[in-house]
């Protein structure tokens, strides 16, 4: 359902995506806000609790096939709650440094196994 979703919202977003990944700034930025709002909603403490499969299945199965951002911002959040602003900023250097760094690697690898055509 979530990667339904991904799709629909990035066809949609598709016309103003020219200069800027519109759409998928939309998506990170909704998948943030639903995996929060349902996450402390749901909490055994919080005005509708539900499962922990339940959560799961919304928390990661719905959100994590809208955004995986939506987790990595929801974790950030939790070390800064958890009054760990170091391992927070840590996660997110972390997270984008590497993943700049992999995406680099798997594209100059893809590119010389295509003999230098892009």
């Amino acid at each position: 359902m979530g990667t339904v979703g991904r799709y629909w919202v990035g066809i949609w977003m598709a016309r103003w995506s020219q200069s800027l990944p519109w759409g998928t700034i939309a998506i990170n930025v909704t998948g943030s806000f639903a995996i929060a709002f349902f996450g402390t909603l749901t909490t055994s403490a919080g005005r509708y609790p539900v499962s922990d499969l339940g959560r799961l299945f919304f928390m990661v199965g719905i959100c994590g096939g809208y955004t995986t951002f939506s987790s990595f911002t929801l974790q950030t959040l939790d070390l800064l709650r958890g009054g760990a602003p170091g391992r927070a900023l840590l996660n997110i250097g972390l997270s984008i440094m590497l993943g700049m760094l992999s995406v680099s690697a798997g594209y100059m690898m893809a590119a010389r196994l295509n003999q230098g055509t892009v």
